[in-house]
């Protein structure tokens, strides 16, 4: 199967209507608080107009000698308490934006969470954890802080606008068409350069994930770069991403740098125009000396949101680059899903409906299943199998053969192309994925362990479990002896990861985990691959006196782990070409013999060649 992951290429030069109705509805859970800002930002917006007028009045009047100085008192506290009313609004905008940034980025992160929930097995095998990181942390914060401030920002400077032009036209229809003269050659110059600029920031952030993504597998991979050497390699591919970074940003930087001045300069020749217009009907006695000083300061409101609005769309261009790849981690289809039955009837993995669950037996059958990743490539075809409850399988054969796809198809981690798996006699599809889940135990080669101490790593497993039914998890599995030696017992951190412990102790404690969740399916996915004799025969122990009552998977490399199974499957191309006891298969002196004697060869010889 291909895994190799692709970013998603998008296509879009403008403004994608359909996209921010999308994204629009990230906002939901702030419609009040922004239905308050378009509020605030109308408020300030009229009070904007309204002095300009007091200031030709002023000048009209009361410099010319008219007007008590009665008159003039209240004018002056009348115009102080409309600035300080202004300035008010201009608090309560940046709070309540800051307050609708906050809740933008904690709804959608939270909606990324739950859809990473969901989401099954299938998208994390072709999707990097370091993409999602991208989109999870940057993607989002972008996104949340255009959406608060410059979206506001934009509506305030079209209010702004459109008052304006109103006042300008109602006072001097020949200035108000100076001023408004010049929006035709913004638009078209905005146009021009809102393409490249969206072009170049869809490039930026795709290398960003990949720099992100980079980062993530440095980080995890850190002990394998060191003891292979590989720190030159790893240094030199994360510089060829970060100069490629360095110069897509460089082009759009440059992009963004050109645009606002241009932008600045036409609006500067419109105010140059208003003056020269102005001050010819000043001379000719058309207007009075405030009416053009009004309309210098509306000319210079005008212009202030529409740079403001040419600087936001360029900001909009970066949101769409962000909200796309955001979106389309939130609307990421779900490939393995209940139907409305089954969740009308069990719920659903968030909200499960756990007085619905029936106990599990652990009787599983196949039925002339058929399961591909790539249609070209089939893993099983035709594949039937049963097994008893408490039966102890094991799997064997080579990498590739098909072992890993039988568990995760028991498991529901993924379903058939066709065909049935019947659990207790009954098509496991007809029940929910998380009735499915809540039964399984499972143990990985590579074990993974939470930041936090051992006793919440261990309750991770059943999180009603008591402080004593860990310990005895523990002592099940010959854990609690170790435990105990470390500086603070079951409240020890285990570091993030586990990096505090051997590979052999996160294994027991994961063991510990899993077995504490009261399973009715135990799975143990090469457990004993990658740790010591000592503790492999720990949990060789623990395996032959836990896992009787159960119904158990033991996906195996050493051989020796699973002589005492019930049954040992030996799987060829998806196939069963053996299947018996231990003992069955050696006397067959087949395939399984033949795997089983080149092992105990290669460990005698190992034993002898240690004691020389």
């Amino acid at each position: 199967m291909d895994n190799k992951f692709e970013e998603e290429v998008f296509e879009s030069d403008s403004l994608n209507t359909s996209l921010w109705k999308e994204i629009f509805g990230l906002m939901k859970s702030s419609k009040k608080r922004m239905m308050g800002a378009l509020v605030i930002v109308t408020g300030e917006a009229m009070i904007g107009v309204i002095l300009p007028l007091l200031n030709r009045h002023a000048i009209d009047v009361y410099y010319s000698g008219q007007g008590s100085n009665q008159d003039i008192l209240f004018f002056a506290l009348g115009y102080a308490a409309l600035v300080m009313f202004q300035a008010y609004l201009i608090y309560q905008f940046i709070y309540q934006s800051g307050l609708i940034e906050m809740d933008v980025s904690f709804n959608t992160r939270q909606e990324a969470m739950k859809k990473l929930q969901v989401l099954p097995f299938s998208y994390y095998d072709k999707t990097p954890s370091g993409w999602l990181m991208a989109r999870v942390t940057s993607d989002i914060a972008r996104l949340s802080e255009i959406l608060s401030w410059s979206f506001i920002d934009l509506l305030w400077g079209i209010f702004m606008m459109i008052m304006l032009a109103i006042v300008m036209f109602v006072a001097n229809w020949k200035l108000a068409l100076v001023v408004v003269a010049i929006v035709p050659f913004v638009y078209f110059i905005s146009a021009w350069f809102q393409k490249r600029i969206l072009k170049n920031y869809r490039k930026t952030r795709a290398i960003n994930s990949k720099i992100t993504s980079g980062f993530s597998e440095g980080i995890s991979g850190a002990k394998t770069t060191k003891t292979m050497a590989l720190e030159r390699l790893h240094y030199s591919e994360f510089t060829v991403l970060t100069s490629e970074m360095r110069s897509q940003t460089m082009r759009a930087i440059l992009l963004s740098s050109l645009y606002v001045p241009i932008i600045i300069l036409i609006s500067s020749l419109g105010n140059a125009g208003v003056i020269v217009v102005g001050g010819e009907m000043v001379v000719q006695g058309l207007i009075q000396v405030g009416t053009l000083i009004m309309f210098t300061q509306y000319a210079g409101q005008f212009y202030e949101p529409l740079r403001n609005i040419a600087n936001i769309l360029a900001s909009l261009q970066m949101a769409q680059a962000s909200a796309e790849r955001v979106l389309s981690m939130l609307n990421s289809e779900i490939e393995l899903t209940d139907t409305e039955e089954v969740i009308a009837k069990y719920g659903t993995i968030l909200e499960p409906k756990e007085e619905a669950y029936e106990d599990m037996v652990g009787h599983i059958e196949f039925k002339d299943v058929d399961f591909y990743y790539n249609p070209e490539e089939p893993i099983l075809k035709n594949f039937n199998l049963k097994v008893e409850p408490k039966q102890r399988i094991a799997l064997v054969g080579e990498t590739g053969s098909g072992k890993s796809t039988i568990v995760n198809l028991i498991c529901r981690f993924y379903e058939p192309r066709s065909g049935e798996i019947l659990i207790d006699g009954k098509d496991y599809r007809e029940r929910s994925i998380a009735w499915m889940h809540s039964h399984l135990g499972y143990v990985l080669q590579a074990p993974h362990l939470f930041d936090g101490t051992v006793k919440e790593n261990i309750r991770y497993g059943r999180l009603n479990a008591t402080d004593e039914e860990i310990v005895e998890a523990a002592k099940l599995v010959d854990a609690h002896d170790f435990i105990m030696q470390l500086d603070n017992g079951y409240d020890s951190d285990v570091g993030e990861g586990g990096g505090r412990l051997s590979t052999g102790q996160k294994q027991l404690i994961s063991f510990a985990r899993a077995l504490i969740a009261q399973p009715s399916i135990f799975v143990l996915d090469e457990a004993t691959s990658s740790i010591d004799t000592e503790t492999e025969a720990i949990i060789q122990h623990a395996v032959d006196t836990v896992l009787k009552e159960k119904t158990s998977f033991i996906i195996a490399h050493r051989l020796s782990t699973i002589v005492n199974a019930d049954r040992i499957l030996v799987i060829r191309y998806g196939e069963i070409i053996e299947d018996g006891t231990h003992q069955e298969l050696l006397a067959l002196k087949g395939y399984y013999h033949k795997l089983y004697t080149n092992q105990f060869n290669e460990a005698r010889e190992a034993q002898l060649m240690s004691e020389l």
